[in-house]
């Protein structure tokens, strides 16, 4: 049965009042997310401030047939949270307080919408601390962080978000409550929490999250190194791990991100060095004096041309702080950018970075480089300008040549933003039509009429947003050249 658009309104009227949204203007900032070359207009957008008001909504979708997405803060960088065209948004922003947290049992319930740079500082208030660290921590959600199961810089050592989730209850697309996990570090059963962690939304919505915290490391050793190349750079992150030691954070970064940290916030780096490797020893003051020797050895060895130890914690935090403002301060340097998180095996990051370099030169689209090297993560951010015509295009060309490297060198297309719609078009690259298919049979399991982020990671029927390399057939089939 069709039902017309002012009626099923006016159900969602009556519950949410003005936390119901409908016309254009207001509705405007939740089109897109961090893609912002994707987007697409809801039919309305509701703003719960409880758990029932959330399954309210998820119900009246069922009952109507609407799609729905679930919307944090909106940093997902694959397209993710971008609504279905008359569909409904359910933004969580509201919903974002921190329930309790138990020092004794070393864990938190937070409410989707909690911002983790606050859940962070709300865990160190009871000396303990909350490991994730994506670059995005000031302002993104744990709800967002669980959907795409978000790294951070420190992943290395410390694993994604799905390895510090112990439970969640989450509404399903039919309006059903459920809870997968619970609040102890040893589960039974199935492992559906794990499943569900990483869905991008596409199998329900969580209202409270258990996290499990950790004590913070006593201490830190960071060290900044730096080289005449990327490849150089590359390379010393595999001699650093196959000597044993397993650092908290390793990262690099080129010449343009050095640049756009220079001038966006200030931070400093050798002369005369084209990459720098930033890597960061942590934990009992005893492990970490045991590995220091051994990390500035390594170092020496690799070919570093210079070699600086963060003094003091305003010392590191400055050297983080140029890390995480690479994002932001490549704006600097490009009015757009795409930035993409293939993954490719450790060993092949200096091959691969040339091959990017290799890339970015054949077509003239600079490309700047930043990444989670400790675990082989790429986030080389492909410049350009929107103001001219087909730059856009060029860049995503750009872009696709890179997501079919890390296929190629047997990595994966993504590493901690997700698929969304931004790479849905490789995902049966990297995946055999068996594999394909058992995805999909779950996810149908979960929501048999695909309501729940519909049209995300696998492509469900005409009439979707496109993905963001929405390339012509023929460069598809590789029966054209690009450049």
């Amino acid at each position: 049965m069709t039902t017309t658009i002012e009626s099923p309104l006016s159900e969602l009227a009556s519950i949410f009042g003005d936390r119901l949204l409908t016309a254009a203007g207001p509705m405007k900032v939740f089109q897109s997310d961090g893609v912002t070359a994707l987007s697409a207009c809801p039919r309305a957008v509701v703003l719960p401030t409880s758990e029932e008001e959330i399954i309210a909504a998820v119900r009246w979708c069922f009952r109507h047939d609407i799609p729905w997405v679930a919307r944090g803060s909106g940093t997902s960088l694959s397209g993710g949270s971008v609504p279905v065209a008359d569909g409904l948004v359910i933004a969580l922003n509201r919903m974002n307080r921190c329930l309790r947290i138990d020092a004794a049992n070393r864990l938190a319930v937070v409410q989707p919408g909690m911002i983790t740079a606050k859940l962070v500082r709300a865990a160190a208030q009871h000396g303990l601390h909350y490991a994730p660290d994506p670059s995005s921590m000031q302002v993104c959600s744990i709800g967002g962080n669980l959907a795409f199961n978000s790294g951070g810089a420190h992943c290395l050592k410390y694993g994604m978000t799905t390895n510090h989730i112990l439970g969640c209850r989450v509404v399903l697309a039919d309006g059903e409550v459920v809870t997968l996990g619970s609040e102890s570090l040893e589960g039974e059963g199935p492992d559906a929490l794990g499943l569900f962690c990483g869905s991008e939304g596409t199998m329900g919505v969580a209202t409270e999250i258990t996290v499990r915290l950790i004590p913070p490391p006593e201490v830190f050793h960071c060290v900044l190194a730096g080289y005449a190349d990327v490849e150089q750079a590359g390379e010393a992150v595999a001699s650093i791990i196959a000597a044993g030691l397993l650092p908290g954070a390793m990262e690099i970064m080129d010449a343009m991100s050095m640049r756009a940290a220079r001038e966006g916030v200030g931070a400093t780096y050798p002369d005369g060095c084209q990459a720098v490797l930033i890597v960061e020893l942590d934990g009992s003051a005893e492990s970490v004096a045991a590995g220091r020797g051994t990390l500035t050895e390594l170092l020496r060895k690799s070919g570093a041309s210079a070699i600086e130890v963060a003094q003091s914690p305003q010392h590191r935090l400055a050297i983080w702080n140029g890390r995480k403002s690479v994002f932001s301060a490549v704006g600097r340097l490009s009015p757009d950018f795409i930035v993409q998180d293939g993954v490719v095996p450790r060993r092949l990051l200096g091959y691969a970075l040339r091959r990017i370099g290799e890339i970015s030169a054949q077509s003239g689209i600079p490309v700047a480089n930043v990444f989670h090297a400790g675990d082989g993560n790429l986030h080389p951010l492909i410049m350009y300008d929107g103001r001219i015509d087909g730059a856009l295009h060029r860049a995503e060309l750009v872009a696709a040549d890179i997501v079919k490297l890390c296929i190629e060198l047997g990595g994966s297309i993504t590493g901690e933003h997700g698929v969304g719609l931004e790479k849905r078009d490789f995902i049966s690259s990297m995946f055999d039509p068996a594999s394909l298919g058992a995805m999909g049979r779950l996810r149908d399991s979960m929501d048999p009429k695909t309501l729940a982020n519909r049209g995300k990671m696998f492509p469900s029927g005409e009439g979707e947003p496109q993905g963001l390399y929405g390339l012509h057939p023929l460069e598809k089939a590789g029966v054209i050249s690009r450049f």
